[in-house]
């Protein structure tokens, strides 16, 4: 199974796209998506719920959408495969979680990405440090989870992701400051400004402009580079 949070979220089983046939399914497998390989409580999936139907019906309605999810991933599984619905989309004590058999998740190469740019960072490598914090930020196609009516405990974790994107935008462009780049950085944030960067008036917008204009103003790169700690990713923080 494959999954894309980083902009507005997609699950593919075996290349199978796995289509949420109500709102409330497509809510319950977005919070899922958001925490792969982790039980999601019920609790937290029924809080979600209940920014969509009565707090009293939230636990039925959880239940409907797990079954109505599980219909979709039995037709992308198909007849063949060891793996089964009940698996993919597992009960366990107390909550939910959803199995991704190893398969892809671009929140994970996000913050491979980006603590492999942190780490060139901290010994001084700027032209590796710049290449792998512009591939974290190359997996975001648009703000995080984007379309979702997020609930509050959903809100949190997109701001935890948001957080980290900013950090690593923020890195990113002291990489390309240090190695001189300032014309290139110009065109590249001029990119990622129009790849539906984030939400309209969001910090992860206002972060480009700055950047933007700090590329405006060119300066020698300098050669004794003292670097700000680097920031730890929060990305892994469970529910």
């Amino acid at each position: 199974m494959d999954i894309e949070v980083l902009g507005p979220p997609r699950v593919t089983e075996n290349g199978v796209p796995i289509t949420a046939p109500t709102p409330e399914s497509r809510h319950v497998l977005a919070i899922l998506a958001a925490c792969p390989d982790r039980v999601v409580p019920v609790s937290v999936l029924a809080d979600e719920l209940a920014v969509r139907v009565p707090p009293e019906r939230a636990r039925a309605v959880l239940h409907t959408a797990v079954r109505r999810l599980r219909e979709r991933i039995a037709e992308a599984l198909g007849p063949s495969s060891v793996r089964t619905p009940e698996t993919v989309l597992s009960t366990r004590p107390g909550g939910y979680l959803l199995d991704t058999g190893g398969g892809r998740c671009d929140v994970r190469e996000f913050e491979r990405e980006a603590g492999a740019g942190y780490r060139a960072m901290g010994r001084g490598d700027s032209a590796q440090a710049a290449a792998r914090l512009r591939r974290a930020l190359d997996l975001w196609t648009g703000p995080a989870l984007d379309g979702i009516a997020a609930g509050p405990w959903l809100s949190r974790r997109i701001a935890v992701l948001d957080a980290d994107r900013l950090s690593v935008l923020g890195q990113w462009v002291e990489a390309e400051l240090a190695l001189g780049r300032h014309r290139e950085l110009r065109l590249a944030l001029a990119g990622l400004r129009g790849a539906g960067a984030g939400r309209p008036g969001d910090a992860y917008l206002a972060a480009l402009r700055r950047a933007e204009e700090r590329a405006l103003a060119p300066r020698p790169a300098p050669t004794g580079l003292t670097l700000p700690p680097l920031p730890a990713l929060a990305c892994a923080s469970g529910p």
